[in-house]
């Protein structure tokens, strides 16, 4: 590549890790690389290995937003091997400034930069823009974040939205509440809004409903779902969709949201057609004397693959992050 001067941004998952280049004053990645964190001991090495690959010896700046609790200079990555100190890589590759923020921070920063095209309508609308947003979304855990807006940008909540407590609204969820509770104890959203979540609650409906549950996957039973193989995966992927529907739409009355609600991740685009045939717009709308506030607010699923890497390249000029 030239000798432009690049910033580095990166996404960094437990699995996997999308790296980017962005000019100074863009926020578009180029030269997008997505590498499996396994291959590689450290940060460091994955660093270099990506440089190399895409012809750039040396970069001014980083931001990385990675799947991790951020507290300090020390990151001790969730869900991979990586451990790493902020200021000494900074000083290893010679950046003038190094960011790292939570993945889903940076998600909710990507959210005002991702292409009309990349947002698939849902329901509600028409919103007031000059309200917070809510960003949320299923994946390895439920990441919950939200933006206020400035006068010129916005600022990111980070939270932990997700371990919020599972509230149940009829007999059947008193009765996964029931099943989950005496295998975790406390049953927070996440042990249903996620990856294993889905499991979770297959396996709890096998058990209110008396029959097997021979699925032992959530993307086995996300396929069984589509090609209607099996009825308990239809049912628990339909009650799956209805259940973050109602988080959601708790999450809008909560940060008050009324700007939009922005459903983020790599598993709803997955299942898109039968996630917008579902129950997702009943769970959201149902609050009551609230509901025309619900029914106001509009939901997008958000289809753009790499909106972790654009709001990586937000946050590196953002001085709220």
């Amino acid at each position: 590549m030239t000798a432009t001067p690049y910033s580095l941004v990166g996404d960094i998952g437990g699995t996997n890790a999308r790296f980017a280049l962005v000019e100074q004053g863009s926020v578009q990645p180029r030269a997008i690389e997505v590498l499996v964190c396994g291959k590689y001991s450290n940060l460091d090495d994955a660093v270099r290995d990506y440089l190399s690959r895409v012809g750039v010896p040396e970069v001014d700046r980083a931001c990385l937003a990675v799947a991790s609790p951020v507290r300090g200079t020390r990151v001790r990555m969730t869900n991979n091997h990586w451990c790493f100190d902020t200021e000494a890589i900074r000083q290893l590759f010679g950046w003038s400034a190094f960011k790292v923020i939570n993945d889903f921070t940076a998600m909710a920063l990507g959210v005002p930069h991702v292409a009309d095209e990349q947002l698939v309508h849902v329901c509600g609308g028409p919103g007031d823009n000059r309200r917070p947003r809510l960003v949320i979304g299923p994946g390895t855990g439920l990441g919950v974040s939200g933006l206020v807006p400035i006068e010129k940008g916005w600022v990111p909540l980070t939270t932990e939205g997700g371990h919020v407590d599972f509230a149940p609204t009829d007999d059947t969820e008193m009765a996964v509440l029931r099943i989950l509770k005496a295998r975790f104890g406390r049953v927070s959203v996440e042990r249903i809004l996620c990856g294993q979540g889905l499991l979770n609650l297959y396996q709890a409906h096998a058990e209110i409903q008396g029959v097997a549950a021979p699925l032992d996957a959530p993307e086995k039973i996300t396929a069984a779902a589509l090609e209607h193989t099996d009825s308990l995966a239809c049912h628990t992927l339909r009650h799956f969709c209805e259940i973050l529907g109602r988080v959601a739409g708790n999450g809008v009355l909560t940060l008050g949201s009324t700007g939009g609600v922005y459903l983020c991740g790599g598993i709803l685009p997955r299942f898109l057609e039968f996630f917008l045939e579902s129950r997702f717009r009943n769970g959201f709308e149902d609050k009551g004397r609230m509901r025309p506030i619900l029914e106001s607010t509009p939901v997008y699923v958000v289809s753009e693959p790499y909106t972790g890497l654009l709001g990586a390249a937000e946050a590196l000029g953002n001085p709220e992050v």
